[in-house]
This record gives structure tokens, sequence and C-alpha cells, in this order.
């Protein structure tokens, strides 16, 4: 694909990882076992991490690129129209042929809370030589890549540096070596995504920023949904609070903020200014439903 908005190729962002079709429902309550719950009707949009954060960022007016694999299908066709509509440089999606796309299923209940179960399509996880042919000769300032991709794709990608800034998102694959986690010089995760690499549970993010920094990423930002988020990094620690807004939907408010903050972050926007602006961003985010909509 050769959606490119600079010729030069040169982006802000580049994000790696997964994008696939978000298959949504709003339900008065999630089924109790044995029983069935009514839904709305479905929602068939495009989704996935990589892909809300590469839009989000072009959204306020960044040049995202994002280097991700899906089917050949009538979903990821639905999936490359959406990123071109958004203005996302795409000449590194890739469409496979005689492959379905992933999906993620996502019920949506009265409070906003969403709650989502992926289906993956491993046809299209990225390999080690899509990422040695994304990142060769790849002009951007900063990369975001999602650690839950298989092992050998984010090993070669953090040993290569292929940005100024180096972003990592989500729970680590759990066959990634943690040493790895040095080369970041950025991690992001939600207080849920904290616990579970911490293996302990804590209500402070800012305690779990600073416990994740002794596993080796220079600068650590945990999200906390209406409470905002928390950092640490060399130059010190602080919190942001969040604006108070009515929830629809909270899918897209995670992606939403860090596209913000990558771009920003690439830009060169000082930590505690791109969280903030981040923060408000995922707050509007919430206040519509589905990933795209916010």
């Amino acid at each position: 694909m050769t959606n490119q908005r600079d010729p030069n190729g040169v982006v802000d962002v580049a994000f790696v990882g997964r994008a696939n079709i978000d298959l949504t429902v709003q339900v008065p309550r999630r089924a109790s076992p044995g029983r069935t719950s009514f839904a709305s009707s479905l929602t068939a949009s495009p989704g996935g991490k990589s892909l809300n954060q590469a839009i989000a960022a072009a959204r306020r007016g960044g040049r995202s690129c994002l280097i991700a694999n899906v089917g050949d299908d009538s979903w990821g066709h639905q999936v490359a129209a959406a990123l071109t509509g958004a203005g996302v440089d795409t000449r590194h999606v890739t469409l496979l042929p005689q492959t379905t796309t992933g999906a993620a299923i996502i019920e949506v209940t009265p409070d906003g809370e969403s709650y989502i179960t992926l289906a993956l399509s491993p046809a299209t996880e990225l390999t080690t030589d899509d990422i040695r042919r994304a990142t060769d000769g790849l002009d951007a300032q900063a990369v975001v890549v999602q650690l839950d991709l298989p092992p050998q794709p984010v090993t070669a990608l953090l040993n290569r540096r292929p940005a100024p800034i180096i972003i990592g998102n989500l729970v680590p694959h759990r066959e990634l070596d943690n040493a790895l986690l040095r080369h970041l010089d950025v991690l992001v995760v939600n207080q849920h995504e904290a616990a579970a690499v911490l293996h302990t549970t804590t209500d402070d993010p800012l305690t779990a920023a600073a416990e994740l920094r002794q596993l080796g990423p220079s600068t650590v930002v945990v999200t906390a949904g209406a409470n905002g988020a928390a950092y640490i990094d060399p130059h010190g620690a602080g919190s942001v609070p969040a604006p108070a807004v009515s929830v629809v939907d909270t899918t897209g408010a995670g992606d939403a903020f860090l596209g913000s903050l990558a771009l920003d972050l690439a830009r060169g926007i000082p930590l505690p200014d791109a969280i903030t602006t981040a923060v408000h961003v995922g707050a509007q985010a919430v206040r519509h439903a589905g990933a795209q909509a916010s």
C-alpha cells in the first residue's frame, strides 16, 4: 500500500502492532453462566491498539504510519480504507492473501466499561522479516511497539532501535526477555497491566510506575482511567488528574492517550505537558461510542 503523506517517508511516529475489526455490542449486563443477554445491533469497525493509536496521532495533526499485517479480505480492506481516510501512512500495512483478518469481540456495559476478547489471526502476526523490511530506512522520531507481540519481532525492533524514542505498550509477551525493557525510553501501561507485569496489586499508579522503572525503562507512565495518570522519569515523578466527563465507552481511551502522548514526545514536548494533553484527549475519547468515533 502506498498512501504516503510525505513523499520522503518522514513521519513523527511509527506504530508497530496489530490491526483488526472490532465487533461491538452494547449490553444491559454481561450474560451470567447458562443465561443469554440480549444486546444492541452488532457494529463492525476497524480497530486494534496500534491502528487506534496511529489514527489518534493523525487526528491531532501528526504524521503517523502503521506497521501491521491484515488479511486480504473484506475486513482487511475496511481497515486499509479507514487508515487512508484518516491520513495514516500505510506503506507498511500488508494485506496477506488467503488470510483472515483478526477480530476483537467487545461488550460495552451501561457504565461505559468495555470487555474485550481478541480473536487473533496467527498468520497476520508480524515477523522479524517484517520488522527488518519496515524499519530499513525508517525516518521517524518515535516508534511505539506492542510488547505482547511474538517475542522475535519485538526483540529485533528493540535491538535495532530505529528511532530516537522507543515506546513500549502493554504487558510483555511471556517469552520476551525482560532484560530488553532497558531499551525502552518509555513504557506505558494501565493499572491492570502494571499489576500483571509486577505480579502484585496496588491502588497507587505512582508506586506502580516506580516499581516498573526498576525493570529497566528510562520512563514509565501508568494510566488510571478516571484518576488520570502517573509518571516517573530521570527528572522526577508526578500525577496528572483527569477531568470529570460522562462515560459512554472506554474502548478507545487508552489508545487515544498513547497516540497523543507519542506524538507530543516526538515533537519534543516535555513529558509532564505531553501527559496532561494526553489525559484530556483520553477523557474526551470516553464520551463517544467505539474506538474510531473517539
